[in-house]
């Protein structure tokens, strides 16, 4: 006779298939948190991998095995990115009241994102050290981004809710206001992302409304 019987069920050692899932994608993520922080800190040539990997205790190839090379860990942490601002976007289109009820709750978010590290790397990022492919889909991503900005301002104009300008110069105001905080905004500041970008947002879109 063994020393479990045929009837119990033995606890296994081995992960399973989604357990190993799970595993490998929490280590992509720490290595994206880590690689992105440092892009945002130094900069992108001025950031290496060794350095990267020695601030999580692993090898440079470790890196090469879950994300790749160095170009390819920048345009991961920049499609995180994009994926917020997308999904704020979503968020703003669903939300009920006016065009300017809609640009308020975008912009807000927008801001907050900025000041995320994923955010912030977007922001900060120019297309110059990647490859040709790599800076067309960064610049195809933010003009979506921009696309939707200026639809928001368009649709409050639509419906009265927003005074009659320039949509183009008026979205290109409100985001150049609102990215700055991705270059002096800091995690550990008196105030949180969260009152920043509603006290920015107000004053921002405070004379947008139609004057009586």
């Amino acid at each position: 006779m063994t020393a479990a019987s045929a009837s119990e069920t033995v606890p296994s050692p081995f992960r399973t298939r989604e357990q190993r899932a799970e595993e490998r994608e929490a280590k992509r993520l720490a290595v994206l948190i880590a690689a992105v922080r440092m892009f945002n800190q130094r900069g992108f040539h001025a950031t290496l991998l060794e350095d990267v990997a020695a601030s999580l205790g692993i090898s440079k190839p470790t890196i090469y095995h879950y994300l790749g090379n160095k170009e390819q860990v920048l345009l991961e942490c920049i499609a995180l990115g994009i994926e917020q601002f997308q999904q704020a976007i979503a968020e703003a289109q669903a939300v009920p009241g006016s065009g300017l009820d809609r640009l308020r709750h975008f912009l807000r978010s927008y801001a907050c994102i900025n000041m995320d590290d994923f955010g912030r790397c977007v922001i900060r990022t120019g297309a110059e050290p990647m490859s040709a492919e790599g800076a067309r889909i960064f610049r195809d991503n933010k003009r979506g981004i921009d696309s939707a900005l200026r639809a928001f301002i368009e649709e409050g104009m639509a419906d009265g809710s927003i005074a009659p300008s320039d949509p183009k110069i008026l979205g290109f105001t409100l985001a150049g206001a609102l990215n700055w905080p991705a270059r002096w905004h800091s995690p550990d500041g008196d105030i949180g992302a969260d009152e920043i970008a509603r006290q920015m947002v107000d004053i921002l879109t405070a004379g947008l409304a139609p004057r009586a």
